[in-house]
């Protein structure tokens, strides 16, 4: 008999490596990198800061130590999200 599960674990982020140009975040089976430079709360934080992040729901992030909320979106499409990113294009 095969279990099949269905929906979407909105409980369970993880970060998977942090680097000095930015770290790496794995939501479900997608893997995302947040870059320093175009999200810069993040560069002076504690690993462990870095690492305590709440995923509420499927498109919002939460890292409660850092007070940063983040749109999933913002980080798959940091050019749409000027106030976010302010990389040259």
């Amino acid at each position: 008999m095969n279990s099949v599960q269905h929906g979407h674990d909105t409980s369970a982020a993880e970060v998977t490596n942090v680097t000095r140009h930015g770290f790496w975040l794995l939501l479900g089976a997608e893997e995302l990198f947040l870059s320093f430079d175009l999200f810069p709360w993040f560069r002076n934080a504690s690993i462990q800061k870095i690492t305590n992040v709440e995923w509420p729901s499927p498109a919002h992030l939460y890292w409660p130590e850092l007070d940063v909320d983040l749109a999933v979106d913002s980080i798959r499409h940091p050019e749409q999200f000027p106030l976010v990113s302010q990389a040259d294009t």
